[in-house]
């Protein structure tokens, strides 16, 4: 089984075309709304150590929202739902098609030589969000319905809880069917694809050290489960 690795909100940048619609919005841009805070520097450590590919975006998820589908009222944010259908178009054709077509398109390379993937995608969440605090560290989404994705789950918080006193719950603080690029690629390669979102309190992606302790614990844990000799029945 090969592992693919993405981050679909990386970073909180605007495109210079566009950055007239958010002057003063600096403050929203650098919240949880405007990007994964600490996920990218996870998934780069990740990719390094894993020798695994990583797909990533530095466009804010306030722009376009790469982790939704097409159809989704979340797609376009509060800022840019009132854009013209033209401005919406050229959004998608710059920003949002290429990054995911790139990461189907490693899959689907990787498919063609027999290998079953297991993609996880690298995500973190603000530790209060309406009033609520989100009683976990991390997270894992997935199918239920899926064997492989509920073992490899099971599996990978076991590891994390042998080195760690991080929380580890499953699908949350988001259900692993709700609508999102896992989602989305598991009816694309159905039979040979395993999806799971992690999900990492921002809490502990305060600064460099903290970051580079996730990375260090959640890479050893990979590691022990071996993901190259995990078995592909249930998929």
């Amino acid at each position: 089984m090969k592992l693919v690795l993405s981050c679909e909100h990386g970073g909180n940048e605007i495109p210079e075309q566009y950055s007239k619609y958010f002057k003063g919005q600096d403050k929203l841009l650098a919240s949880h709304r405007g990007w994964d805070i600490g996920a990218l520097a996870v998934a780069k450590s990740l990719s390094e150590h894993l020798k695994a590919p990583l797909f990533y975006a530095t466009t804010s998820r306030l722009l376009v929202e790469l982790n939704r589908s097409l159809h989704h009222p979340n797609l376009f944010s509060t800022i840019t739902k009132s854009l013209s259908k033209r401005e919406k178009e050229e959004i998608l054709e710059a920003h949002y098609f290429p990054y995911r077509n790139k990461v189907k398109e490693q899959i689907t390379s990787l498919l063609d030589n027999n290998d079953y993937i297991l993609h996880i995608s690298v995500h973190s969440f603000t530790p209060e969000l309406n009033g609520e605090v989100r009683n976990t560290d991390i997270g894992l989404l997935y199918d239920p319905s899926s064997h492989a994705e509920k073992d490899f789950s099971l599996r990978w918080k076991e590891q994390i809880n042998k080195s760690s006193l991080f929380r580890v719950r499953y699908n949350y603080p988001y259900r692993g069917i709700a609508d999102g690029f896992t989602t989305y690629l598991r009816k694309q390669f159905p039979g040979k694809y395993a999806g799971i979102e992690l999900e990492i309190n921002q809490a502990l992606l305060l600064d460099k050290e903290s970051i580079e302790k996730v990375s260090k614990l959640l890479t050893l844990s990979l590691k022990e489960i071996n993901v190259s000799t995990l078995k592909t029945t249930g998929l």
